[in-house]
């Protein structure tokens, strides 16, 4: 039985475009969307606990004491039956209320590290309702592959972006993803677009159909896409939080921004840092 698991990657994720297409009788919003990974991780660190108590230690950013990986550990134990524990340190580096999935990736993460550490060797099959349950964007992390995203998110297909940088900037104000799609004015009809559009001009299709609600909400979005803009870049938000991303080419240079932004310049990933431990797993 494994000890131990040391630096654990959990990476965040970028919408390279978002498109509300309609709207359930449930509420729920149909959209489209492709997620791409990138190499802005937070890392984890397991240690097996032989008690069965499961703790947390935060080594930098305080996180809330039930979070996505207390929960994603909690129902892995319950789950499978196990009397093992484990201790968790977590190195955040990943904003919150950014639209990149740090939660939900730090989820993933923590079922495909304890699945490994408890010696269970669930398939990732196995691993997904779990996942599903904890929050829409866990699965996506599960499958460890960039994505075609459709329905509420559930519906997962691979799909190849060329390599790339990109820089990314994050305000200090965050934006409730609730107010965003309760807002009257949200585009709730974006009309359905195939992989072959996206795949014709990957870094410049599609919009975000969430932007022009949180640029209202939140005046520091709107100054994030001003600078951008303003290095010569093509810059657009991410998911539904306050970060906003652009590719960046190798000639230009960001510098510091006009605020005390968080800015991060990081790279596309081909694929998930732990496949290799969900593939052998089949």
């Amino acid at each position: 039985m494994l000890q131990s698991l040391h630096n654990v990657l959990a990476p965040a994720k970028l919408n390279l475009f978002l498109h509300i297409t309609g709207r359930r009788a449930d509420g729920y919003h149909l959209l489209q969307s492709v997620f791409m990974l990138v190499d802005w991780c937070d890392t984890l660190h397991f240690d097996v606990k032989l008690d069965g108590t499961i703790q947390r230690i935060d080594l930098n950013t305080p996180l809330p004491a039930d979070d996505l990986i207390m929960r994603a550990a909690r129902a892995l134990q319950s789950a499978s039956g196990t009397t093992l524990g484990a201790e968790i340190r977590i190195d955040k580096q990943i904003p919150a209320q950014a639209g990149m999935g740090g939660g939900s990736s730090d989820a993933a993460s923590t079922l495909i590290a304890l699945n490994k550490l408890w010696g269970l060797n669930w398939p990732v099959s196995q691993l997904l309702p779990l996942g599903l349950a904890l929050g829409a964007d866990v699965p996506f992390f599960l499958h460890g592959y960039n994505a075609w995203v459709e329905g509420i998110g559930e519906k997962i297909s691979p799909v190849l972006v060329p390599p790339s940088s990109f820089v990314v900037v994050k305000p200090n104000a965050g934006i409730e993803t609730a107010r965003i799609f309760s807002h009257p004015s949200l585009e709730r009809a974006t009309k359905t677009a195939t992989i072959s559009d996206f795949a014709a001009q990957p870094y410049d299709f599609g919009r975000n159909d969430l932007q022009p609600v949180a640029q209202a909400l939140c005046p520091e979005v709107e100054m994030a896409l001003q600078w951008l803009q303003s290095l010569g870049l093509k810059p657009r938000m991410t998911g539904s939080g306050s970060a906003v991303f652009a590719q960046l080419p190798e000639h230009i240079v960001v510098g510091t921004p006009p605020h005390d932004w968080k800015v991060q310049t990081c790279r596309n990933m081909a694929s998930h840092p732990l496949r290799e431990w969900m593939d052998s797993n089949g």
